[in-house]
């Protein structure tokens, strides 16, 4: 297989992992027995801002949503462009997925486990086999 269609595979893996997280706003269900109303009416005053824990935990999901979308368009794109411009980001790109696996194993559960495994696997091995040298004109 060539580098180009594992860069192609990891991006649509990255959207997927993207779509499923940003489904899953607001990443919590009063089914589970977890009740927000403490992080939603706790405010505090923070550089001239009113925000709560509730504000925090929605952006920063919110973020990573952005995030994910960015990696899942760069991981496009590397497979368009000549390899060694691009294999310090390839290889950045990986490694942000690999401690994204470490992450999800620690803390989350087995979908995004085995979506950031895959998507490191497939990067990964993209780099492996992309070539060293541009055969381009």
């Amino acid at each position: 297989m060539k580098s180009r269609v594992l860069y192609r595979i990891s991006s649509v893996l990255i959207l997927l992992f993207d779509l499923g997280h940003s489904a899953g706003y607001p990443w919590s269900d009063p089914k589970w027995g977890f009740d927000t109303s403490a992080m939603r009416s706790t405010h505090f005053m923070l550089f001239g801002f009113s925000r709560s824990y509730w504000d925090f935990y929605v952006g920063f999901g919110l973020i990573i949503s952005v995030f994910l979308l960015l990696a899942a368009v760069l991981a496009w794109q590397l497979g368009s462009l000549p390899a060694e411009l691009m294999r310090t980001t390839a290889w950045t790109l990986m490694l942000s997925f690999a401690a994204t696996t470490v992450l999800n194993w620690m803390y989350f559960f087995t979908i995004p486990i085995a979506f950031s495994l895959v998507i490191t696997v497939c990067l990964f091995a993209a780099i492996v086999l992309s070539p060293k040298t541009s055969t381009r004109m």
